[in-house]
């Protein structure tokens, strides 16, 4: 189906398909049914990795299956490159205890399946994320985000969780808090599907300190504990990767599978949701094709006819961006994404468009030919070999999984002999972790910059690792390790204003676009705007013209006007997928405050888009 169908097709789907409908067996919540035949049986370990079918020249193994590990709905790695597996045996229904676990696997001799498993926590309730660093463990325990300590590395807690968060919503079973990765800023990102609204705090929080957000991208700090919503909308966003550049990519089960991750976006949701009277118009996903057939939701189911011709179907979980060092360099860069009802992983180039990206449709890299498969995380280790989940039911999320709780696998994908070498990167110098930011693998790079970061906390010396990172960012002449040097000077404290400010002026986009996002950080401190202003007015770049659009929401009201005034004026970005909507949710807030210079505004702007929300705004006052 192409991109531009898309709308119609979904809208038929949701109001023919009725996606909210009732629990209508004893005991289940809204929209989940039981209709699963407690005879069903699936096939063994063994036989389905013998129907796995992956292009030539790679080797799925089977890592891990039950009884070792079952329903695995997450998974990350710590810094020796063991897979810490979340078991969710909660889902539908919640309870105020749980039973979910922790599980560590470790692969010693490198021949892609585990010698050595171990519980580290049982005590779960609806676990459906993970993520290690800063001491510990941290936990998506619907309705909590909680961080299990273990300083010491010891794989046993060093007490009970604590919970940093609380008041995400457990209304809908299979929408909830989920993914959890580091992003190349240094904060937790997460994500959440919802149409009832989460008000996050801290425990104890009264509602003028917490958040509210339905659907959309969040992050946390792990040393100020800070959140934020990073940008809302889609249906049920499950899954998060971030590529060379830093540009996030997630995925969206139900509606088109890829979009860009902008922070301050306001993404096109369900028909007739809205969180705010007065944003107008929506960002759209970035993918020119769909991996649906057309017709009710339902008809997907099974990845038949239509459907597995364009791809599987609507369903859509996990997200990865390949920067490993294993697989042929023609999938590097490209996203791969699992497809619950087509029971195969699709795979799309990522290309630039305009002021952000396309992903265009590939062959499909891996058919399960297993009706049970349900892939929902993809990740690459430290030999650069694809680890890959499989929740392993016959059913999805609108069903109960009552009867089936005991299958689950673990699968690892690799292209001919990948090099095994045991690692151990916590017991590295900060010289050698630098040194791993030029790495090809970028799993050894997102460790070493987490743990650079965490020795930063502990010590103030650190101005040899500062001194490094500088000369690594002056002398290399490739943009990502500038970028790489870039992301950990700032995660040490090896930045102040003047230095970003400097790169507002550097020759590549990408080293411009961060150094805005990075001088905007701090919402409290002050910015060049005055050189902003400049860049609005003169840059070449649509990408940097993008992150200024985007710096608006994060300036205080009269200091967006300069540069707000400058980007209404690039009559070429009319057309843009996202700068017309980026720059109006900017300025959105300052028509009410002065409509003098907001009509004068209206009157300077050479973007149409913005001229109608302008009028509109103003006309509502």
């Amino acid at each position: 189906m192409n991109f531009m169908s898309w709308t119609v097709a979904v809208c038929v789907a949701i109001v023919g398909g009725g996606f909210v409908f009732a629990g209508d067996q004893a005991g289940l919540p809204m929209g989940i049914k039981n209709s699963q035949n407690p005879m069903d049986e699936s096939l063994s370990p063994e036989e389905s990795l013998a129907r796995i079918s992956v292009p030539d020249g790679f080797q799925v193994s089977l890592f891990a299956a039950e009884p070792d590990v079952a329903q695995p709905i997450a998974f990350t790695f710590d810094d020796r490159g063991r897979l810490w597996v979340v078991e969710c045996f909660s889902h539908p229904i919640w309870k105020p205890t749980g039973n979910d676990r922790i599980l560590i696997f470790e692969d010693r001799n490198g021949d892609g399946r585990f010698e050595t498993r171990k519980v580290f926590w049982d005590k779960g309730n609806y676990l459906t994320g993970i993520l290690l660093g800063h001491g510990g463990v941290w936990i998506c325990n619907t309705p909590n985000l909680q961080f299990i300590p273990d300083e010491n590395g010891d794989d046993v807690p060093d007490g009970p969780p604590v919970t940093v968060l609380d008041g995400w919503t457990r209304r809908s079973p299979h929408n909830v808090i989920n993914n959890l990765i580091w992003g190349p800023d240094g904060w937790m990102y997460g994500s959440i599907g919802q149409s009832h609204a989460s008000t996050v705090g801290k425990p104890g929080a009264p509602a003028d300190q917490r958040t509210q957000i339905t659907r959309g991208i969040w992050r946390f700090h792990p040393v100020r504990k800070s959140f934020e919503v990073v940008a809302r909308g889609c249906v049920n966003p499950w899954g998060l990767d971030f590529d060379d550049h830093g540009e996030g990519f997630f995925s969206n089960c139900v509606l088109p599978h890829l979009w860009h991750l902008i922070p301050g976006a306001r993404y096109e949701r369900r028909p007739g949701e809205t969180d705010s009277k007065h944003i107008y118009s929506r960002i759209a996903p970035i993918c020119d094709h769909l991996h649906w057939g057309g017709g009710t939701w339902q008809s997907s189911r099974g990845g038949q006819g239509e459907h597995s011709k364009a791809g599987g179907g609507h369903a859509h979980t996990g997200a990865m961006v390949y920067l490993g060092d294993n697989w042929p360099d023609r999938y590097r860069h490209t996203y791969f994404v699992g497809n619950i009802h087509g029971n195969r992983i699709n795979n799309d180039v990522l290309g630039r468009s305009g002021s952000g990206y396309v992903g265009r449709h590939r062959p499909d890299f891996l058919m399960a030919n297993d009706p049970w498969f349900r892939s929902l995380s993809q990740k690459y280790g430290p030999d650069g070999g694809v680890f890959m989940s499989d929740w392993h039911d016959f059913g999805e999320c609108h069903d109960s999984d009552g009867t089936h709780r005991t299958s689950g696998r673990i699968y690892k994908i690799t292209y001919g002999t990948p090099q095994h070498q045991p690692v151990d990167l916590g017991k590295l110098s900060n010289e050698e972790l630098v040194k791993l930011q030029l790495h090809k693998n970028d799993w050894f790079v997102r460790h070493a910059r987490r743990l650079l970061h965490e020795r930063s906390v502990r010590s103030d010396d650190m101005r040899a690792t500062r001194n490094g990172l500088h000369q690594l960012f002056a002398t290399h002449p490739d943009t990502g390790r500038k970028l790489r040097a870039l992301w950990s000077l700032n995660l040490i404290g090896g930045l102040d204003e003047a230095f970003l400010t400097k790169q507002l002026s550097h020759a590549d986009e990408h080293i411009r676009s961060w150094a805005i996002r990075l001088l905007v950080e701090d919402r409290g401190s002050t910015k060049p705007l005055a050189e902003m202003a400049r860049l609005a007015a003169e840059d070449k770049s649509s990408l940097v013209r993008l992150y200024l659009a985007s710096a608006l929401q994060r300036l205080p009201l009269d200091d967006r006007w300069a540069i707000a005034e400058q980007l209404v004026r690039h009559g070429k970005d009319s057309m843009d997928r996202n700068l017309p909507h980026m720059i109006w949710y900017g300025i959105e807030p300052l028509i009410k405050r002065d409509q003098v210079r907001a009509i004068n505004m209206l009157r300077d702007t050479k973007i149409p888009l913005l001229r109608q929300h302008i009028a509109r705004r103003a006309a509502s006052n």
